[in-house]
């Protein structure tokens, strides 16, 4: 639960921290709205996946599914600056598929808290794996660090590229091969 009086009060430190003059116009109300963002962008925080993957479908076809380049935003956990970009995900149904807007949820479930890339590829493919019960499942992402782009190293547009596969993705280069071209 996000405890907004507590980030009104950080932010007001960290203005003035920063020398800033906190009854000036312009920043009078910063704490406010920085408090109302962060209550949108850190939502996932207390979201579980399987509120958007129990509903599913029959299917008795065990093609692959895919779902490419749904965007997102995360904050790094390391720096608290953003992280954005996309995922791509494939998934080989056993008996039963999801709607396609549930994986695009689930990458919301996970992107939405202080996050790494890494960590974030494997919630995103065990948690499909395991609640659709998939034969296999492989997630990529590929995302812009603001970390790297506009402090320490800056280097803007470099990419940071993570893939996680499980189950026949896993066991089958040819498999992982296909999901790699199809999203390329």
């Amino acid at each position: 639960m996000i405890d907004k009086k507590k980030i009104e009060t950080a932010v007001t430190m960290l203005l003035e921290g920063i020398g800033e003059n906190t009854e000036r116009e312009g920043i009078k109300e910063t704490p406010q709205r920085v408090a109302r963002m962060y209550e949108e962008i850190f939502a996932g925080i207390d979201k579980d996946a399987k509120e958007h993957l129990s509903k599913t479908f029959e299917r008795e076809s065990s093609d692959m599914v895919i779902e490419k380049d749904i965007s997102f935003y995360s904050m790094c956990e390391h720096h608290l600056m953003p992280f954005f970009g996309v995922v791509h995900i494939a998934y080989i149904p056993n008996g039963k598929v999801v709607g396609i807007s549930k994986l695009a949820r689930t990458v919301e479930v996970f992107a939405r808290r202080p996050q790494i890339q890494e960590r974030m590829t494997e919630q995103i493919a065990k948690e499909i794996m395991n609640h659709l019960d998939a034969e296999g499942v492989i997630v990529k992402i590929e995302a812009e660090h603001l970390c790297m782009s506009m402090r320490g190293i800056k280097k803007p547009r470099s990419k940071t590229v993570t893939y996680k596969a499980l189950g026949k993705f896993e066991e089958n280069e040819k498999l992982r091969q296909t999901f790699f071209e199809s999203v390329k």
